[in-house]
């Protein structure tokens, strides 16, 4: 038995979306019950030199939606991630792009195992890949660094949050 190049992607991106958008409302519901500036939660990070919670759920969106549409021959929508500053905001960004993964047919996606894919063209940092080694060996796991890496800041931040709260629903 195979499984369909979108069965491997547009339900686990989804699902785990819903996670990262039902982890930021348990954080904003925490903040304000622990009278807490909620920017503290949003400029967290792991280590000085990574990025705070708010790029991590601004770039799980960008994977989200670059992997789906490439996938599916579509153009990569874009999203103007200096608009989404606080908790509402993200989750309306992670909301907008959930919808934009169920337009998404499977019939777009099935199928395009082999379809080329390169990111950005014409520059050093070109990458070139057919469709199943992009969704596989770079698309998930890009798109789950930064799912965990958000679950983790919130974690480590003390939020009430375990593997059932990651995990979301299936």
């Amino acid at each position: 038995m195979t499984i369909s190049l979108y069965a491997a992607s547009v339900p686990v991106l989804k699902q785990m979306l819903n996670s990262v958008s039902d982890l930021l409302k348990k954080t904003e519901e925490h903040a304000a019950a622990k009278n807490i500036d909620p920017n503290a939660y949003l400029q967290a990070r792991l280590y000085p030199d990574m990025f705070p919670l708010i790029r991590q759920v601004q770039i799980a969106g960008d994977f989200a939606r670059g992997v789906s549409a490439r996938l599916a021959g579509l153009d990569v929508p874009k999203v103007d991630d200096s608009l989404a500053t606080t908790f509402a905001d993200l989750r309306a960004m992670l909301a907008e792009t959930i919808t934009f993964l169920d337009s998404i047919k499977p019939a777009q996606i099935d199928g395009q195992e082999a379809r080329d894919i390169v990111l950005r063209p014409g520059t050093p940092k070109e990458r070139k890949f057919n469709g199943q080694d992009y969704l596989l060996h770079f698309g998930l796991p890009q798109f789950f660094f930064h799912v965990t890496t958000t679950y983790a800041i919130l974690r480590h931040n003390g939020i009430e949050i375990g593997k059932r709260d990651y995990m979301g629903s299936y």
